[in-house]
């Protein structure tokens, strides 16, 4: 007999920067904490955000429009660099160090895509785990968070067409349900579902796909971003190569030591991050090779620390020679479709962060947007959360058929799919390729619906393939070689309402 455990108060599936700003700002919240960190331990970009002299939200909204293929929705743009100074200053006032020069004046970085210097980073390159070590400090300390350590949610469960908890699971198998007045889904992206990515264990799409299994609509599925430069490597996942190291000088050279990004955009290193992995990808793929020569950059071990680190423990230093790289999966722009307030189409159910799409990226998103998305968004999903939804009844409860007994652990389909993502779904996508990609996911899906995990990236792999196959044109992170161009009667965001998983009451 699963047991029951029923909360008071909202339960926040996830516990990254989106997730631990929902947490401390509702009145009340249990939070579950899986064993694995997530991506926003690992951010090395900075936090985007106007305050630097000189700038102002409006030049950020208008840099943020820019670079997003005409898909980003002006009022989610709009209330994410509006919100960003406050949204800083609270994390601030939580503790967080970001780094200053000799007067304690704040440092502000450039990076591709934007029109000012105006990312904050901390410890050079480990901005991720100075916001994480500030959130967990803060809910370790709150009197007002309940954590539950070690567990993640793999169901989602309904009273009548309401979401009303989830199925929870620890790193032995042991299920739980948990009843809650809402749900808060903040489970980050997709990136483990290729085979090159900069994600860390964990980021598989689970918030997606649970979400999908009740019929919730999704959007932008087409589009992944690719970071340009990973460190190329027998590596899983990939070292991140922080685009602030472009920003500061740093040049992108073939095998011969010549910089290709020059005659590709006018921006050159600098050109928005679809453009540059695009370049990188065609550099490999002729086998000219593709190189990021840092030399010029002074003081690198103290400026760059974690890159620093990932480059010795290959056997490379960034100060002798230039590095290789290859592009790799990094983050998500679709997801759970949601408003600004991160509503999901489902009563009971929210999602921010990575895992849900509300246009505030469009087709492409600009650099180090991300953790400024789980401050801002995080805090008014909050406020939305705690303003809605009764307790939940009396049942009868529902979940996916499988919720209760399927296996977490997934066998080697899994890293069959997330070969073919790379090569048939990646950065250069092609008709042929794609109805391959699809009917391969076909022959897969029974064996990897065997685990909780295989599960989840069929689930999210059929939304992603019909997704790019439908959008025939190119645009912000979805190239389609056979249709180069972006289309305008195709400027617009797509949408999807999946069938309803088979369900079984509780």
């Amino acid at each position: 007999m699963t047991e029951v455990v029923r909360l008071d108060d909202p339960l926040v599936v996830g516990a990254g920067v989106a997730g631990l700003t929902v947490a401390l700002a509702l009145p009340r919240a249990t939070v579950l904490v899986p064993d694995e960190r997530g991506s926003t331990w690992w951010a090395q970009g900075g936090i985007a955000v106007a305050m630097a002299e000189g700038d102002d939200p409006g030049l950020h909204a208008a840099d943020t429009l820019e670079v997003a293929g005409g898909l980003a929705a002006e009022e989610a743009v709009g209330i994410l660099t509006e919100g960003g100074p406050e949204a800083v200053e609270r994390l601030m006032a939580l503790g967080a160090a970001f780094d200053t020069d000799e007067d304690g004046v704040l440092l502000w970085g450039q990076e591709a895509g934007h029109s000012r210097r105006r990312i904050l980073h901390a410890d050079g390159d480990a901005t991720g785990a100075e916001v994480m070590r500030t959130l967990t400090a803060a809910v370790g300390s709150s009197e007002t968070v309940t954590q539950m350590l070690g567990w993640k949610a793999i169901d989602l469960v309904q009273e009548g067409s309401r979401v009303v908890g989830a199925v929870i699971s620890d790193s032995r198998g042991r299920r739980q349900v948990v009843l809650a007045p809402g749900v808060v889904l903040a489970t980050g992206g997709i990136g483990r579902l290729y085979s090159r990515t900069t994600n860390p264990e964990g980021v598989t799409g689970d918030g997606i796909a649970m979400a999908a299994r009740l019929g919730a609509r999704l959007a932008d599925m087409e589009f992944v971003q690719f970071h340009p430069t990973a460190l190329a490597g027998g590596k899983d996942p990939l070292p991140l190569l922080t685009e602030a190291l472009r920003g500061e000088g740093a040049i992108l050279v073939d095998a011969h030591g010549r910089r290709f990004m020059v005659s590709q955009h006018r921006d050159a290193e600098l050109a928005p991050r679809d453009v540059v992995a695009r370049a990188i990808w065609w550099q490999l793929d002729k086998g000219a090779g593709a190189y990021l020569d840092a030399t010029s950059i002074g003081n690198f071990p103290e400026r760059f620390p974690t890159v620093f680190a990932h480059s010795l423990s290959m056997g490379l230093d960034p100060r002798a020679g230039p590095l290789p790289v290859s592009p790799a999966a990094h983050y998500f722009m679709g997801g759970i479709d949601t408003g600004p307030e991160g509503r999901s189409s489902i009563d009971g159910l929210w999602a921010v962060g990575e895992c849900a799409s509300n246009g505030v990226h469009g087709a492409n998103r600009l650099a180090s947007n991300s953790l400024l998305e789980g401050l801002v968004f995080g805090a008014r999903t909050a406020l939305d959360v705690s303003q809605s939804g009764p307790v939940p009844g009396s049942g009868p409860y529902r979940v996916p058929i499988d919720a209760l007994d399927l296996p977490l652990r997934p066998g080697p389909a899994l890293e069959e799919l997330r070969q073919l993502m790379w090569e048939r779904v990646g950065l250069v996508r092609i008709g042929n390729g794609l109805w391959d990609a699809r009917n391969q996911l076909l022959e897969l899906d029974s064996v990897l619906r065997r685990s909780v995990a295989g599960r989840v990236a069929a689930d999210v792999a059929r939304f992603i393939i019909p997704a790019a196959l439908r959008r025939s044109e190119s645009r912000g992170g979805h190239y389609r070689a056979d249709y180069p161009d972006p289309d305008p009667l195709q400027a617009e965001r797509m949408m999807v309402e999946p069938a309803v998983a088979e369900m079984v009451s509780l």
